[in-house]
């Protein structure tokens, strides 16, 4: 029950905070072109819940504030840094309950840096195959190219590299 009272008094907050933002008004090709995101990924990102349906005016046209815009590019940079979808959902919902503890924020950060990790290990090995790869090339026939031998014969690689 306590929970319902919380989440009444969050939307309610939420609520006058966007009819205060919305003295800052932008359709929706302004909030693009301020944050360089396309027209479609707004729309995108409000479909799939990251962003509220804007209020609209009363031409119909999508009215956007000042949150709005703050929340886009809360969104973009998390994109620019790799964190999918889901992580930047959490990370938002955080972001909205300001009270909570940030631990989940600092164990979504840190798994996903893990992963980044992981995948810079593979991009190495990538590297160091690929330039093995490219020293071993002979010129010539495409019937006496080592390039093409090792393609066609994983076997012949060194490392244990798989696509990144």
């Amino acid at each position: 029950m306590r929970r319902d009272v919380k989440a009444c008094t969050v939307q309610a907050s939420k609520a006058m905070n966007r009819k205060a933002d919305m003295q800052t008004s932008l359709r929706i090709g302004d909030l693009a072109r301020s944050t360089g995101t396309t027209v479609e990924t707004i729309r995108y990102y409000e479909r799939i819940g990251l962003l509220a349906k804007p209020d609209r005016t009363e031409g119909n046209y999508r009215a956007y504030g000042t949150l709005d815009l703050k929340r886009l590019n809360f969104i973009r940079h998390a994109r620019g840094l790799g964190f999918e979808v889901a992580e930047i959902r959490s990370l938002l919902d955080l972001a909205d309950h300001p009270d909570r503890d940030c631990g989940e924020a600092d164990s979504i950060a840190s798994g996903h840096l893990q992963a980044v990790e992981a995948k810079i290990e593979q991009l190495q090995l990538l590297q160091t195959e690929l330039t093995r790869l490219v020293g071993a090339c002979r010129g010539g026939r495409a019937a006496d190219c080592r390039v093409l031998e090792v393609l066609g014969d994983h076997s012949l690689c060194e490392a244990d590299h798989k696509s990144a």
